[in-house]
């Protein structure tokens, strides 16, 4: 993609079903669930660049030594940064306790990250500061190990004023008002309230402190604990948490919308956000690697039994189609097919807009993430050449002389690779002005691709979001090799409405398609719509009604898509460029043919799957409107 958007973060949770020595004697150290844990967040890398952490306990330490550790990480390349503490830790003891590393016994007893349960995060940070208390897990200590919380998860809750005041009302007194602050406090009060429940049992039956404590730390009901936690929350999320008497847990929102998901051998149970890294690292085959179904909750307890519980009840299954276009990797098979389809499902479009003109035209990419798209794309092309010829040869019937069929069997696509990505930029500017500049010289060109004022150049990207980069950037870039016309393809459709679920979208103001939708507004004198709509969403706020009704649709009705689509060309489109460019878009309609088992669409739509984010983009419009760039949730 060649704009920069935060998105997803990424969770790794690890529990060790058996004990360290295990370990030691098959794999020849005691510390392979460690590794693993690494290797897990590395094929998840990106996920995350803004922080990243882990917590690990043990189940078996005695009273006096730490049962629960964790460490964070915020500075550049934060997850080496992470595993360089963890060494470092490792090099210490080695000097105090030489051959530590070959000792199960002694790392298990001193080093802080020899333990069953592990849980990592990778976090990308969607908005506030970039601060070490904003790195995950998120921790929640006491001297009781079955009050002891770490809490690390993939999520966005657009309700987090409301659960909030919840906190207030049950007399807690919150540090900050967050998503993760709220899911750590709620988690954690029925948390404490289930273990005092059945400890006041035991103590009740005439048990001791110490027994009634270490039954109530071993006889949690998490899936309870989860399920009332859970009941105000509003959003997407993969979520989990390690208990400090040794329980785990990752749960799932009940649309699905986050993705996670699990494996279990004898030896080890393991989940993350993405399928690929747990075959990757564990070298398991892809259908032994599960999903966790939306509303579930998956639980490990002390003894390392594992169960898939539903918490709440499920909604309709609305997986983010964006996390399949550009956010996860692209070497999970599935996703894999459905970018080449996205791209193939394109060619009509393309074609159209080069007016058929493949002899002169030259097909190429943004990268790095649209290649996958790309050679769909180049697919599709060929097919279409296939069936070109076909035809071509049966009107010769049967005359055809050996130069002409060599001349048509000898045409394909004319690919190259124009564009390079010749810089790895990771900027220290947060203004968008001056980023957008930074990032202006990470493109370049490769000369001679093209023939002057002769060849079209289409050129596929991912999305297209803001067009910033395009118009500052890429195009102008693009314009140097001179073409007849530049053809810029999105492997995604329109972006019209924010997002509130996990991306940094929540600003309706910056998506150029809503530019476009105001400005073909104005130009053809239904301006009094934006304020009628602004009207509607006032109302709306007024009687507590603004979740019921996604106003802001009407803002985009009097369009079709490819009226839109030539718009937001001409606003991308540089002054004295010196070509004619074009701004080809995927139809709506072929998201769930390519996508079909991942229908959150709302970027698209504007059909939101909770109440919670058809309030954002009702209230995001009314920010837009006021001139307001706070936060829509």
């Amino acid at each position: 993609m060649s704009e920069k958007i935060l998105h997803e973060c990424g969770i790794g949770l690890v529990r060790l079903l058996k004990p360290l020595k295990h370990y030691q004697d098959k794999y020849g150290t005691a510390l392979w669930g460690l590794n693993r844990m690494y290797l897990l967040m590395e094929k998840q890398h990106n996920r995350g660049q803004d922080g990243a952490g882990i917590a690990t306990v043990k189940l078996k330490v005695s009273e006096g030594k730490p049962f629960i550790a964790r460490l964070r990480n915020n500075k550049p390349s934060p997850l080496a940064g992470l595993f360089a503490e963890i060494r470092e830790e490792l090099t210490q003891l080695e000097r105090t306790h030489p051959g530590i590393e070959q000792d199960h016994e002694k790392l298990y007893e001193h080093f802080s990250h020899a333990g069953e349960l592990m849980l990592a995060h990778l976090r990308y940070g969607t908005h506030g500061d970039n601060t070490i208390d904003a790195c995950h897990p998120v921790l929640r200590a006491s001297n009781w190990r079955a009050r002891t919380l770490a809490v690390a998860g993939n999520f966005n809750l657009t309700n987090v004023g409301q659960l909030f005041d919840r906190l207030v009302e049950l007399g807690m007194h919150p540090r900050h008002v967050s998503d993760t602050e709220t899911v750590l406090e709620r988690i954690g009060h029925f948390l404490v309230e289930e273990f005092e429940g059945i400890r006041s049992k035991h103590l009740e039956s005439g048990k001791s402190n110490a027994q009634a404590t270490q039954e109530a730390s071993c006889g949690l009901d998490l899936r309870r604990v989860i399920s009332r936690a859970a009941t105000r929350w509003d959003g997407g999320y993969a979520m989990g948490g390690l208990v400090g008497s040794g329980y785990a847990f990752v749960a799932r929102d009940p649309n699905g919308i986050r993705p996670c998901y699990y494996f279990q051998n004898d030896e080890v149970l393991v989940v993350a956000s993405e399928r690929t890294a747990i075959a990757t690292v564990f070298n398991v085959p892809f259908e032994q690697i599960k999903e966790l179904p939306r509303a579930h909750v998956l639980i490990v307890d002390p003894l390392g039994d594992v169960a898939v519980k539903a918490f709440t009840e499920q909604s309709e299954l609305k997986s983010c189609s964006f996390e399949r276009i550009y956010f996860s990797r692209g070497n999970d098979p599935e996703i894999y097919r459905e970018r080449l389809a996205l791209g193939d499902m394109l060619v009509p479009k393309i074609l159209e807009s080069i007016n058929h003109d493949l002899q002169n035209t030259v097909f190429s990419y943004i990268p790095n993430t649209a290649e996958m798209a790309f050679w769909g794309m180049i697919k599709g092309v060929e097919t279409h050449m296939i069936n070109d010829k076909i035809r071509r040869i049966r009107e010769l019937n049967g005359k055809a002389t050996d130069a002409q069929l060599v001349e048509i069997l000898n045409e394909r696509p004319r690919v190259e690779k124009a564009v390079l990505k010749d810089a790895k930029l990771r900027t220290f500017i947060t203004q968008d002005d001056a980023r957008d500049d930074l990032v202006a010289h990470v493109y370049d060109i490769t000369q001679g691709t093209i023939r002057k004022g002769v060849d079209n150049l289409v050129c596929i990207d991912d999305s297209i979001v803001r067009g910033t980069t395009l118009k500052q950037s890429i195009l102008k870039i693009l314009s140097r090799l001179q073409p007849k016309k530049i053809v810029i393809v999105s492997s995604a459709p329109q972006i019209r409405f924010p997002d509130c679920y996990g991306i940094d979208m929540s600003q309706i103001g910056r998506f150029v398609a809503f530019e476009a939708a105001v400005a073909l507004l104005n130009e053809r004198g239904m301006h009094g719509i934006i304020r009628q709509v602004y009207r509607e969403c006032v109302a709306l706020k007024e009687n507590d009604l603004l979740h019921t009704r996604n106003a802001v649709k009407t803002i985009y009705e009097e369009f079709t898509e490819d009226e839109l689509s030539r718009k937001i060309g001409e606003l991308l489109t540089p002054k004295d460029l010196g070509c004619k460019v074009e701004i080809v878009f995927q139809p709506l309609a072929n998201l769930s043919k390519a996508i079909p088992n991942h229908t959150g669409d709302w970027y698209f739509s504007g059909d939101y799957p909770t109440p919670g984010g058809v309030r954002v983009v009702n209230q995001a419009y009314m920010n837009w409107v006021e001139g307001s760039s706070k936060r829509a949730y």
